[in-house]
């Protein structure tokens, strides 16, 4: 399995690279000078990581911190544009991150297991972003109730990786074209999520294939632990021709909520159609906001 897994995201990289869009983020460049590269060692590795500290940042107060994850075979920089939330992190004052995977045969990854064989190599990504988060928060003032994650593909992955093996640090979860391992942890409490996908998704299928889960089986493991209603309120929109239907399980421990936009023939991507004008991005930092790691604010 785990051959077939490597064979699988080499794949993965050379669909995806072929089929990389840049819309109208390749103007989000011009006004953003505040995004540097920061570098750190750990466990012998030197690891990078894009760090954005907004304008609108003020010492004397402690901001959230999001941490966005790219795609297998992906870059921090490209991923930053294509999946570009610096404008909320200026609105909403919060510090941005986007990491960089380390390489398997060329390749950026994420291992969203513990070390071992359901892993793509040895690299120990939860110690590199726990240390990640340790370098930022003693240079900013970061609320650590307030610290997110969100991912494309593996990078989402990645995202519930952290939701279950380093929970006491995460608040809330967002995947985006993506799912959960098999590899599930001790999450210590409520973990609100959202999951979004495309129902033509012929990476991470929709219902799952290759021994990746589904998207119902990744919202149903959530449902379950945070004990939510499990009969959703469904709202159906129309998006450029693309229908977006958006379900919540509501009423979980600590008021969280289990919560999926499904795009109704969207592909592998991080989605372009807007959800009642709200984009993908949106989406993901208004869910997450609404939480600090002791549930609903």
């Amino acid at each position: 399995m785990k051959r077939l897994k490597q064979f699988f995201y080499v794949t993965v990289f050379l669909i995806v690279t072929g089929c990389v869009k840049n819309d109208a983020n390749n103007n989000s460049e011009l006004g953003y000078s505040n995004t540097n590269t920061q570098t750190i060692l750990y466990d012998g590795i030197n690891r990078e990581y894009l760090l954005y500290i907004p304008d609108s940042y003020d010492r004397k107060t402690s901001i959230p911190l999001m941490l966005n994850f790219h795609g297998f075979g992906g870059s921090a920089s490209e991923y930053m544009i294509e999946a570009d939330m610096r404008s909320l992190a200026e609105s909403d004052t919060f510090i941005l991150v986007y990491p960089q995977g380390s390489y398997l045969n060329g390749y950026p990854h994420w291992n969203a297991c513990p070390t071992g064989g359901d892993n793509k190599s040895d690299a120990n990504d939860f110690g590199f972003v726990e240390s990640m988060i340790n370098e930022i928060s003693s240079q900013f003032n970061v609320d650590m109730k307030r610290i997110y994650a969100t991912g494309y593909s593996n990078g989402s992955m990645m995202a519930y990786g952290l939701a279950n093996y380093k929970s006491e640090l995460i608040a809330a979860v967002a995947s985006v074209s993506g799912g959960m391992l098999d590899c599930t942890g001790d999450t210590s409490h409520p973990m609100p999520v959202l999951h979004l996908h495309g129902t033509s998704d012929d990476i991470l299928p929709y219902n799952g294939s290759f021994g990746w889960n589904s998207a119902q089986s990744t919202l149903d493991h959530w449902i379950n632990f945070n004990n939510t209603t499990t009969n959703p309120n469904i709202r159906s929109v129309n998006s450029g021709g693309m229908t977006i239907e958006h379900y919540v399980y509501g009423q979980g421990d600590n008021s969280v909520s289990v919560e999926h936009y499904k795009y109704i023939g969207g592909d592998h991507e991080w989605f372009r159609a807007a959800y009642q004008g709200q984009s993908t991005s949106e989406l993901v930092w208004n869910f997450v906001s609404r939480y600090d790691i002791d549930g609903l604010r």
